[in-house]
């Protein structure tokens, strides 16, 4: 299109390449990725989008699964259907505890269904889910609007901690997941309840129980988590 690209960022799961007249919003899917390569390489059978860059090289999108998109919109980003809508990044000094007390009030959705809404916070995946309810000892099908201030907070310090501590270890690898530089992630390896149903917990004497909630596999430890 013979424009610049000014900055990469990134909103949720979506990587947005802004340009002069707007931006490119890419989503890699579940094993998706981007590469440089030259732009005349020929395309492998999971190579699907090439951008072609002016000196001779192409940013190239392989997607073996193909459930990674790209979409152009115009400015303002934030109008696109993908992103309008979307929640505070889990991150970001908005994700509070006083905000989950204002998004949960009434609310009977389990806290863990609730905790995976986009719309509620972004980024808080099945994994992360059931991590940061252990660390904050709440059971997951508690209703969200259920509990208190105090422990909504508490949830809100699990969900920073647990991700804090996953992208220090490089993220988590569960079958083909790799970093930029090709590393795997490293957080499985830190893991206290996810993946680990019928296996001694690591706080106190109980077995963790696994479950079926909203069709995602959950893991808590009914002595420790209430």
């Amino acid at each position: 299109m013979g424009q610049c690209i000014g900055r990469v960022g990134r909103r949720a799961k979506y990587l947005l390449l802004r340009l002069d007249s707007g931006a490119l919003i890419v989503h890699l899917g579940m094993s998706g990725h981007l590469s440089i390569v030259a732009a005349d390489a020929p395309p492998s059978k999971h190579d699907h989008v090439d951008f072609v860059l002016d000196d001779g090289r192409a940013v190239r999108l392989t997607d073996p699964r193909r459930f990674g998109s790209v979409h152009w919109q115009p400015y303002p980003v934030e109008v696109h259907w993908l992103l309008d809508g979307l929640g505070p990044e889990p991150l970001s000094t908005a994700f509070s505890g006083a905000y989950l007390a204002m998004r949960a009030r009434g609310r009977r959705v389990a806290i863990k269904s609730f905790l995976m809404d986009a719309r509620v916070v972004v980024g808080v995946g099945n994994i992360y889910a059931n991590e940061a309810l252990f660390l904050a000892g709440i059971r997951p099908r508690i209703a969200a609007g259920r509990l208190s201030l105090p422990r909504l907070g508490a949830l809100a310090d699990a969900v920073k901690a647990t991700l804090a501590s996953a992208i220090q270890s490089g993220g988590t690898t569960l079958r083909d997941f790799a970093a930029a530089d090709g590393r795997p992630g490293y957080f499985v390896h830190e893991l206290a309840v996810y993946g680990r149903g019928g296996e001694p917990c690591v706080r106190c004497p109980g077995v963790l129980k696994e479950v079926r909630l909203a069709g995602r596999a959950t893991v808590y430890c009914p002595r420790c988590q209430h």
